[in-house]
């Protein structure tokens, strides 16, 4: 059996193409292709009357003898291409019969289907996109709020490669100080020179750990939670169905009734927020019960936020960062402290939902370009292991070794070095097409 990684390597010479439009009804569908040969194949379906180059022209397709379809057809030569390759758009009736007819043809004339995410594999190929603006492209196609979509259209602008690239010029300089140290050790050289060494490692070191603890990206790209938590019966279920806009949760007045956690997805604000019901907190012999509120626990401790709705005075924050309320102020009053309102009534709902924006809006806000997955954070640890080795060692090669490596980890997040091995893991989840 031949790998993927092979099969592509084998295969990135020929014309492949792909719908980049949806399925479904729709009035256009857009048919791409690229690769060297692109111009032949787009001619033998316009009978030679190529557009010129980035001009839309009105075209009839033909394939033996057979008309196709009329089309719109862009010619888009490279370099000056998303692939960096000479490629072609056909924008067809869309119709399924034209796209599949559409589709055979050029099969015929010897290109092949594109696999998952292979027009922006050739396009980090080529050069004209690095892997975090990669990223960002299937982040983009994936967002599903206003805060996705910024963040993914920053990331494939190259604001997070901008930062990463600096810190690799920064440990460039570094190594190269570092290497005269080791190449001229009989001069006499100040020792303010290793100290100004040691001051920018460290400088770097503390930017480094900085960016790691920033989670607003991942936060952003994954959704933000936010649980609602509490004692049974103050109306955590109101609340979520009231937000909702839907009964989502089962509401009565018997306390005890959310057994298991009830989550929505819900845009607010332009974010993306996954709200969760939970089990009311309280001592129970019921198992059951018992493992829903052990369940609440969790969601409480890994929450991103959590609103706690206070039973009544005297109780204990279930976390510091928690937003505090205090629901059926049309029957009681808030508990000191708490944000009062009514869900019954909707009275204090405004000043609910203006302070629940201002918290998310701290978390997801900030200054410079945040990781957004993973493996930039494993990429960023593994930089600073090798930072922390080299601010220990003794010996002056020991210590150019470490900031090689570390350089070398900052190098993959680009996709500048030692990349070939994710490829296939990161452009095997993007959509066909892309």
């Amino acid at each position: 059996m031949v790998d993927a990684t092979e099969s592509r390597a084998g295969r990135k010479g020929e014309v492949i193409f792909a719908l980049a439009t949806g399925a479904g009804r729709a009035a256009i569908a857009i048919m791409r292709a690229s690769g060297p040969g692109a111009q032949e194949v787009l001619a033998a379906l316009c009978g030679g009357r190529v557009p010129q180059p980035r001009h839309a022209g009105l075209r009839a397709l033909h394939h033996e003898g057979e008309h196709l379809d009329d089309a719109m057809v862009l010619w888009l030569p490279g370099p000056r291409s998303y692939t960096g390759e000479d490629g072609f758009e056909l924008h067809l009736h869309a119709g399924p019969a034209v796209i599949d007819r559409v589709a055979l043809a050029l099969t015929a004339l010897g290109a092949r289907p594109a696999e998952a995410g292979e027009f922006t594999r050739r396009a980090v190929q080529a050069g004209r996109l690095d892997l975090l603006q990669a990223e960002a492209i299937a982040d983009l196609v994936e967002a599903e709020s206003d805060s996705q979509r910024q963040q993914a259209l920053a990331q494939a602008d190259g604001a997070l490669s901008r930062v990463y690239e600096g810190w690799s010029e920064t440990l460039k300089t570094l190594l190269a100080h570092q290497e005269a140290l080791i190449d001229f050790p009989d001069e006499d050289l100040p020792e303010e020179v290793e100290q100004a060494l040691t001051r920018r490692l460290d400088a770097l070191r503390d930017a480094l750990q900085a960016h790691l603890s920033d989670k607003r990206g991942e936060i952003v790209r994954r959704g933000l939670t936010v649980v609602i938590a509490g004692a049974p019966n103050v109306g955590k279920s109101s609340l979520l169905n009231h937000l909702a806009g839907y009964d989502a949760a089962i509401v009565t007045h018997r306390a005890g009734t959310t057994r298991d956690v009830i989550a929505i997805d819900w845009l607010f604000h332009g974010v993306r927020l996954r709200l969760v019901d939970t089990a009311g907190l309280r001592e129970t012999e019921d198992e059951i019960e018992a493992e829903g509120i052990k369940r609440a626990m969790f969601h409480v401790e890994h929450a991103d936020l959590v609103v706690h709705v206070m039973a009544g005075e005297g109780e204990a924050p279930l976390r510091a960062d928690a937003l505090l309320i205090g629901n059926k102020t049309d029957v009681s009053p808030a508990p000191e402290g708490t944000l009062g309102l009514s869900v019954k009534t909707g009275e204090g709902m405004p000043a609910f939902e203006a302070a629940l924006a201002a918290r998310i809006k701290t978390l997801v806000s900030g200054v410079g370009a945040p990781l957004t997955r993973a493996r930039h954070r494993a990429g960023i640890e593994e930089a600073l292991f090798h930072l922390d080795q080299a601010r220990q060692a003794s010996w002056p090669e020991v210590r150019g070794e470490a900031l090689r490596l570390a350089m070398r980890a900052l190098g993959r997040l680009t996709g500048q070095v030692d990349v070939e091995s994710l490829l296939d893991v990161i452009f095997g989840q993007f959509c066909i097409g892309k």
